[in-house]
């Protein structure tokens, strides 16, 4: 398989654990999304939209993270990352719309870089609006875990699934951009967790440059 990457994105760094987590064998291809290289001629033919990341499996293209992380745990069932059982399978979801539909999509590169170049917004005034809804998603998510029953060592229950596979490149960006997030006890239990599994330390940025 080839990846279609950025270090820092947190969408390909999802992708990048589901792959570990499967131990799927890939290559990686760094797409610069500083460079602006997604909005290529070459990759725009791969990838209309122009994001990444984007999975090549012997010509089999596929973008969005979620999507992919699907195709991997059907292509390869075990380990699984999305729960047998319906009802967990449904706070799964939950969870991944939470962070990967409520949280990263308004602080994502490409609307940071409009409301700076075309809003005109300061660079203080841009951080204030992703630790905002940063901190709004995020306490929203720590508010949901500690209610939900089904919250183990992981989102759900004891191994990891897709949940936390958005969990932890979002806790990334909010390290990134100082947000401070002590007061998150349960995702930060949960993050431990996660962080102590090669495969999420692995495909960590650092490890990825």
């Amino acid at each position: 398989m080839i990846l279609y990457d950025y270090f820092r994105s947190s969408a390909a760094y999802r992708v990048r654990i589901a792959l570990n987590l499967k131990k799927i064998a890939y290559t990686r291809v760094p797409v610069d999304l500083l460079q602006s290289e997604q909005r290529g001629r070459d990759y725009l033919l791969k990838n209309p939209q122009g994001l990444v990341p984007l999975l090549d499996d012997e010509g089999q293209l596929i973008q969005q993270s979620i999507a992919i992380c699907e195709y991997l745990d059907e292509k390869v069932p075990e380990p699984s990352i999305i729960p047998a059982d319906i009802n967990e399978r449904a706070i799964m979801r939950s969870i991944v719309g939470m962070i990967a539909s409520d949280i990263h999509p308004v602080n994502n590169l490409r609307v940071l870089n409009y409301l700076s170049d075309d809003v005109g917004i300061t660079v203080t005034q841009r951080n204030t609006w992703y630790r905002h809804w940063m901190l709004v998603g995020l306490e929203s998510l720590e508010a949901f875990l500690g209610a939900s029953d089904k919250t183990g060592d992981f989102c759900i229950g004891e191994q990891p699934t897709v949940a936390d596979i958005c969990l932890i490149p979002q806790l990334y960006n909010a390290q990134r951009f100082n947000i401070e997030t002590d007061q998150l006890k349960v995702v930060n239990r949960i993050a431990t967790n996660c962080k102590n599994i090669s495969a999420f330390a692995n495909a960590h940025p650092d490890q990825s440059m």
